[in-house]
């Protein structure tokens, strides 16, 4: 693996796409664990157009073996070294047929255990039980994101479409940027590979035009110490 050619991608443009982290016997058996989970509980979401997972490395039984490889974490220590940890990890699966897109945003909010006063954290949002809070921009900035692609994906199923180094201009409301003068990338990822970013990065999805599946492992890793009183609601 190119270490300082990724770590320069992920510096300057914001992502980057790191080939071959699984086996297809690798992505069948992460897809095996997924199709035999108990999918009744509360984190669990399907209806005709998404089904989502969230808090999946906790509610899939052995799941976290099978993404946790060795070959996976050697990639991220050479990346980012030590200290990391997740804090938060979501299942997507967007089927064939599915015609929902994303608009462009960045990722401005982590998720915590419950809903407290803090001065530098706000606003804050309740979603499926789960409390979400934008915390000061240098944790957002030290923040990153790798998504596990278990399907070839590209812009005909909704790959993520980037705008290479937006990740370096702040939080930025996606009516100010200016797209005119901005040059959106698609972030092809082939099974068994993973897109890596960061959570500034302006990024969007489009409706999938090709028929086929797009399902991701979305995980987020932090190493930044919450302040006393508040706690990840998902760290591991």
């Amino acid at each position: 693996m190119d270490v300082t050619g990724h770590q320069y991608k992920i510096a300057n443009n914001g992502f980057t796409v790191v080939d071959d982290i699984y086996t297809d016997a690798g992505v069948n058996d992460i897809l095996l664990a997924i199709e035999y989970a108990d999918k009744t509980g509360p984190l669990f979401r399907q209806t005709d157009d998404l089904f989502a997972i969230r808090q999946f490395l906790k509610v899939i039984p052995g799941v976290s073996s099978l993404i946790f490889t060795d070959k996976l974490n050697t990639c991220l220590q050479q990346l980012f070294g030590d200290g990391y940890f997740v804090v938060k990890s979501i299942y997507f699966d967007k089927p064939a047929l599915s015609n929902w897109f994303v608009a462009w945003h960045q990722d401005l909010t982590i998720s915590v255990d419950e809903k407290t006063d803090m001065e530098g954290y706000g606003p804050w949002t309740v979603k499926h039980n789960q409390f979400a809070v934008q915390p000061p921009l240098n944790i957002l900035q030290d923040n990153f994101t790798i998504r596990i692609h278990l399907d070839d994906t590209d812009e005909g199923n909704g790959a993520l479409k980037v705008i290479p180094g937006s990740h370096l201009r702040g939080i930025n409301r996606p009516e100010n940027v200016d797209y005119e003068n901005s040059t959106p990338v698609s972030c092809n990822v082939q099974a068994g590979g993973m897109m890596i970013m960061k959570p500034l990065l302006m990024h969007a999805s489009g409706r999938t035009i090709n028929y086929k599946k797009r399902r991701v492992v979305h995980i987020e890793f932090s190493k930044a110490e919450l302040p006393a009183g508040m706690l990840w609601a998902e760290k591991m």
